[in-house]
């Protein structure tokens, strides 16, 4: 497969998909689409964006689904806006996504901070998120928790904590070509090494012009907001209980959200629960190994009675 060299290039990449802008919340959205059928719509993390799902896109549409894969705000073709980086104004960013595609709700599907949005979503617009698939990411209810208490978890996110510095990360991540994110892709990652080829392209996407900016502009309001009215109004609305049936996976091996962090999740969903651990994997498991994610994935969304 041959990559573009061009950052803005690296966006639209040709495939068995289409890809089209949406506007939700303000803002205009790239989605990549492919299928027919009940909405999932995928959400990645950081440092990546909607390429992440290359292999969950065709999967999901050989099984029936309508599958859409989102670039979040500021990341991507979407739009870089000046503001708009909390967790709530990017979940209404997610839930306005599926009122512009017509549909009247749709399974999230999320890994690392699209799995935290997912958790949002699913409690400040309950009537638009049908089922819940979080990947790398607990509750963020057990998260802050984590971050606060567990010195382990702390030191496993420290750069969360760099993200801090102004104007400093910024010009580490897109310094020599964005070598920073292929380094952390190659450290977040389980035995398996990425291929070259999936890390150039991540960090083309990043060196497109405030990428690294609007990227981690998400980070430094979780952080700085621990302790300011906005973040503790937004931690007590968390604890409004998600009520639809919810898939937890997370990597055995995942160095940034320790496994234990993760665990206490099910205290916060009143609906059917499964915790999957999947061992050997890192951070990243739907590209470590998607057919093992995407197996699972595509099972539990058919499956009919999930409690069972």
């Amino acid at each position: 497969m041959t990559l573009p060299h061009s950052p803005w290039a690296a966006v639209r990449l040709p495939g068995p998909w289409t890809h089209r802008d949406v506007s939700a919340n303000g803002a205009r959205f790239h989605i990549v689409e492919r299928g027919e059928g009940p909405l999932v719509l995928l959400l990645h993390g950081w440092p990546q964006y909607w390429w992440a799902w290359r292999h969950q896109l065709t999967a999901l549409a050989e099984a029936g689904f309508r599958a859409v894969a989102m670039d979040l705000r500021g990341v991507g073709g979407s739009d870089r806006t000046p503001r708009g980086y909390d967790p709530a104004n990017l979940a209404l960013d997610v839930t306005g996504v599926i009122r512009s595609l017509g549909e009247p709700d749709a399974a999230l599907v999320g890994h690392g901070l699209g799995g935290y949005l997912s958790w949002t979503a699913a409690v400040m617009r309950p009537k638009l998120v049908r089922r819940l698939v979080v990947s790398s990411m607990p509750h963020p209810r057990v998260w802050r928790r984590a971050m606060l208490t567990d010195p382990r978890q702390t030191s496993a996110a420290a750069h969360v904590w760099g993200f801090q510095v102004p104007f400093v990360p910024e010009r580490q991540l897109a310094a020599n070509g964005g070598a920073l994110v292929g380094q952390v892709l190659r450290d977040w990652w389980g035995p398996r090494e990425p291929e070259r080829e999936v890390v150039a392209q991540y960090q083309r996407a990043m060196c497109i012009p405030s990428t690294t900016h609007c990227s981690i502009e998400p980070y430094r309001w979780l952080v700085r907001s621990l302790v300011r009215p906005d973040g503790l109004q937004f931690n007590r609305r968390m604890r409004t209980p998600v009520r639809v049936p919810t898939l937890h996976l997370h990597g055995s091996l995942d160095p940034v959200i320790r496994v234990p962090s993760a665990g206490g999740s099910a205290r916060y969903v009143e609906a059917p629960y499964r915790w999957r651990v999947f061992e050997g994997l890192g951070h990243f498991p739907h590209e470590e190994d998607p057919e093992l994610f995407t197996g699972e994935l595509v099972h539990w969304l058919q499956d009919p009675e999930p409690d069972r």
